[in-house]
Parts: structure tokens; C-alpha cells; sequence
């Protein structure tokens, strides 16, 4: 029987298809299986929404959500952060080029490496304290790792000073693919930096940066375990200060072994990572069908 040529390129795709299917699809039904069992070894009793009871009414899991949503805090700050660097480096400054790499050097380098050494620079007698009360700041030089206080606002420096690297280079090589020609009528308009990046650069920038957006949020939702981790001596503290969502699952699967526990916690920030950013693509198509019409 001879398939219809609209069939064709499905057909040459259906391999990788049912490859990806098996490699993200099995884990993910096993891990909500999993989260309506009572999970000893490889397999357990089913016990329904027992876990899901357990964990919404535990005050550590409640702390850690919290946490994660705290960290959203980071998500405009990098894009406003990432914006006005990539808009100065394609200003062609003196040296621009160096820069560009020495701003992206951060996100090269793994995540445990270089926050053991933030961790060295942030601690209380670290080179961070001492720069600041040889410049007479005392009254800045807090206990940045060790209190509860402030131990998970500088890990939120830590990881936008790491994540706004990525949005630099995004909105820089949007940048360099843009038609320079509208620039340059704006500067013989008159047009001072600010009307040029606000009226002309940054609206041709609105695609890049929605997806910078959405990564940024997955980022602050599920992918912030190695920094808690390593600032927080494995445990989230000083205390639970810094205990995020993935840490908690950690916790629940490697150190107390419970899976049924983790498996729920998986399921529940998988749902609420996409109730929040399937709504970012719906306003993307929304915005893309309105620029068509």
C-alpha cells in the first residue's frame, strides 16, 4: 500500500519519535504511578492520595514552594539586567568582543565548581565582607552564607549573576541579526540611547525575549538544585532557609527514602510549572496571530 506523501516525513520522524516517547514518556508515567504508591525498593501498595495528603500538609513542603517563588523575584531582574548589557555591547564599545566572553564564561563553567567559590567569596570573613569594610562598609558586611536571613537572597545573586549570562548573549545575537539601518535613522532623528533601546531595539527583541522569560521561570521552578545544594551544605540551610523544591524531593527520595513522596512532589511542580508557562505561549500565539491578521 502506498502512503500519502503528506505521510512521508512523519513516517522518516517516527522512529525518533518513539524513541524520545520511551526515553521521557515511560520515567514521566512511572513518576505519577509511582506517587499514588506506597514505594518500598522498586514497587509498593497503592495507596491513592495518601502522599499527596502527607506532603500538603507538611510545613517544610509549604516552606520550599514558598522558596521557589521567591526566586521568581530573579526573573525580571535578569531580563532587565541581560537587556541593558547586550544593548551596550552592541553599542560596538571599545573591547565589546572581550567582554562578550568574559560574561558568558559564567554559564560554561559547571554549577558545583564556581559555587564553591562564591561560597568562599560570600563567607563571613570572605574577600566579599573584606572589600567592604576596607571600603568603611561595615554595616554591609552581613553573614551572608550562615544566616537564615539572607542565605537565600545570595543564592538569588548567585544564580542571576550565573542565568542573566545566557540572556546576554540571546539578546545580543538577536541584536547583531537586526537591520542597522533603523538605527541609524533614529540617530539622525535625534533620538537619544534611551529612545533608540526603548522604541526600536527592545520591541524587535519581543520573541527572544518571551523564551528567555520561559526558560528563566522553568530555571527558578526546577532547576536551582545544585545552587541550594552546594550554598547550603546539602541540607538547605542555614536551618530549611534556602530548602527549595527539588531539594525537598532529594531529601524525601536519597536521605529518608520515601519515592511515593518524591513522586508526588515531581507530579505537583511538573502541574504548576505548566500552568505557568503554558500560558506564556498562549499569549505568544495570541501575539503572533494578531501580528499576522
Amino acid at each position: 500500500m502506498k502512503l500519502s506523501p503528506k505521510f512521508t516525513p512523519y513516517l522518516y520522524i517516527l522512529p525518533l519519535v518513539l524513541l524520545l516517547g520511551f526515553v521521557f514518556g515511560y520515567p514521566l508515567v512511572r513518576i505519577f504511578e509511582f506517587s499514588f504508591k506506597k514505594v518500598r525498593g522498586i514497587d509498593g501498595p497503592w495507596v491513592g492520595w495518601e502522599n499527596y495528603r502527607l506532603i500538603l500538609h507538611q510545613d517544610l513542603f509549604w516552606e520550599s514552594a514558598l522558596h521557589n517563588l521567591f526566586l521568581l523575584i530573579a526573573v525580571p531582574v535578569m531580563v532587565a539586567w541581560a537587556l541593558l548589557i547586550s544593548i551596550v555591547l552592541y553599542e560596538r564599545i571599545r573591547g565589546w568582543k572581550l567582554y562578550r566572553v568574559v560574561l558568558f564564561l559564567p554559564y560554561i563553567l559547571a554549577i558545583p565548581i564556581i559555587a564553591v567559590v562564591m561560597k568562599k567569596m560570600f563567607q563571613f570573613s570572605g574577600p566579599v565582607n573584606e572589600a567592604l569594610r576596607w571600603l568603611s562598609l561595615d554595616f554591609m558586611a552581613l553573614d551572608w552564607i550562615g544566616s537564615s536571613d539572607v542565605a537565600l537572597w545570595t543564592v538569588m545573586i548567585f544564580i542571576i549573576w550565573r542565568e542573566s549570562a545566557l540572556g546576554i548573549i540571546l539578546f545580543l545575537a538577536r541584536l547583531l541579526s537586526l537591520d542597522e539601518s533603523l538605527i541609524e535613522a533614529a540617530k539622525l532623528e535625534g533620538a537619544n540611547w534611551w529612545q533608540r533601546a526603548r522604541y526600536v531595539l527592545i520591541p524587535q527583541m519581543k520573541t527572544v525575549i518571551e523564551f528567555y522569560v520561559v526558560i528563566s521561570v522553568i530555571t527558578m521552578l526546577s532547576s536551582v538544585f545544585s545552587y541550594v545544594y552546594i550554598m547550603g551544605g546539602g541540607r538547605g540551610g542555614p536551618g530549611t532557609s534556602t530548602m527549595v523544591l527539588e531539594l525537598y524531593i532529594f531529601s524525601a527520595l536519597i536521605k529518608i527514602s520515601l519515592p511515593g513522596i518524591a513522586s508526588a512532589v515531581s507530579v505537583l511542580l511538573f502541574l504548576v510549572s505548566l500552568l505557568l508557562i503554558v500560558p506564556l505561549f498562549a499569549v505568544r500565539r495570541r501575539a503572533n496571530e494578531e501580528e499576522v491578521g
